[in-house]
C-alpha cells in the first residue's frame, strides 16, 4: 500500500500596514494564519509549512532597527507556543518560520519545526543570507545559520527545511537527501523582478538531483512603503522526478494542498542511482 500524506503549503498577503505596531503587525498576520491553519486541518492536511518570517511583512525590505522587537525565544516564545498548541490541537505538522532572538543583538531567520502531538522538534537557521538590492537586507538583521541541515522525524514523514535564499546553493539541498529527508520545505519571500525565473528551476533541480519532494512557499502582494516588487504566489509541490504537481496562483491567498505518495521516493531512486554514484573523492574543491 502506498504511503500518502496529505501536506499543505499558505501563501498569504501581509495582514498589517508597517505603520501599525510591532505588537499588532504580529498578531494580524497570525491571527489571519491561524484561520488558514484551521482550514487545512478540516481538509485533513497532515503537515503544513508556514511563509518565511510569516508574522510580519518582509521587513528587511528596508534596514530599521525598530524591526529587532519581531524576535523571539525558540521554544518559548509566544509564536512557538501558541504554533505547539495549534498543531496538537489539530494533529498537524507545522512548520513555523520566525525571526529568533538568542539575546539582544544576536538574531537567526529561523523555522520552528513542530511535531502533530505539539512536541517542539527543533530548528532550522537559515544558511544563506542575501544582502542584495533592492530591499533585501537580510544581514542587517540576522547571522548566517548554524545549524547544520537537520531532517526531523515527524509523526508522518522525516521533512527538511531549507529557507528562500538556500535555494539558491546546491550543497545543502544535497546534505539534506543524505541526512534522509523525504519531503524539504522552502518558505521563500520572492519578488518578480530578481528571481522569478528561478523558481520553477532551481527547487525542481534539487527534487531530481536529491530524490524528494519539494514544497516551496512564496507570499502574494506588493507591500507597502517598500514596494520592491511583487510577491508573487505561485507556491507549489514538486515530486521526485522534478514535476510540479499542483501549484497556487500568482495574487491571492490561498491553501495550496497535495497527496505525496513517499513510496515514489523508492522507485526514483532505484532507477536513478546518484547517491550510489557520487564521486565525492572529486568535490574537494567545493569547500576550498
Amino acid at each position: 500500500m502506498s504511503k500518502i500524506v496529505r501536506c499543505g503549503l499558505i501563501q498569504a498577503a501581509n495582514a498589517a500596514s508597517a505603520d501599525n505596531s510591532i505588537k499588532d503587525i504580529k498578531w494580524k498576520n497570525i491571527e489571519k494564519h491561524l484561520k488558514m491553519i484551521d482550514d487545512a486541518a478540516k481538509r485533513d492536511v497532515k503537515i503544513l509549512c508556514l511563509q518565511e518570517l510569516f508574522y510580519s511583512p518582509y521587513f528587511p525590505a528596508e534596514q530599521d532597527k525598530k524591526w529587532y522587537d519581531l524576535g523571539e525565544i525558540i521554544p518559548e516564545g509566544s509564536t512557538s507556543v501558541l504554533m505547539r498548541e495549534t498543531a496538537k490541537k489539530y494533529g498537524i505538522v507545522l512548520i513555523a518560520p520566525v525571526m529568533e532572538k538568542v539575546m539582544t543583538g544576536l538574531y537567526y531567520n529561523t523555522a520552528v519545526v513542530i511535531d502533530a502531538d505539539g512536541a517542539y522538534l527543533g530548528r532550522y537557521r537559515k544558511h544563506h543570507l542575501p544582502h542584495l538590492y533592492p530591499g533585501f537586507w537580510e544581514k542587517f538583521y540576522f547571522r548566517h545559520g548554524d545549524t547544520g541541515y537537520p531532517v526531523f522525524k515527524t509523526a508522518y514523514a522525516n521533512i527538511g527545511v531549507y529557507i528562500c535564499y538556500d535555494r539558491h546553493f546546491p550543497e545543502g539541498a544535497r546534505v539534506l537527501g543524505l541526512n534522509g529527508a523525504e519531503i524539504v520545505f522552502n518558505p521563500s519571500a520572492t519578488v518578480e523582478g530578481l528571481a522569478k525565473h528561478l523558481w520553477e528551476l532551481e527547487m525542481p533541480a534539487n527534487a531530481v538531483a536529491n530524490g524528494y519532494f519539494v514544497g516551496a512557499i512564496n507570499r502574494v502582494g506588493i507591500e507597502e512603503p517598500w514596494k520592491t516588487g511583487r510577491f508573487f504566489g505561485e507556491s507549489f509541490f514538486c515530486d521526485p522526478r522534478g514535476k510540479i504537481i499542483v501549484k497556487g496562483s500568482t495574487d491571492k491567498d490561498e491553501l495550496v494542498i497535495a497527496d505525496l505518495d513517499l513510496d515514489m521516493i523508492d522507485e526514483v531512486r532505484r532507477t536513478w542511482q546518484f547517491y550510489r554514484d557520487r564521486r565525492t573523492d572529486s568535490y574537494i574543491p567545493i569547500v576550498e
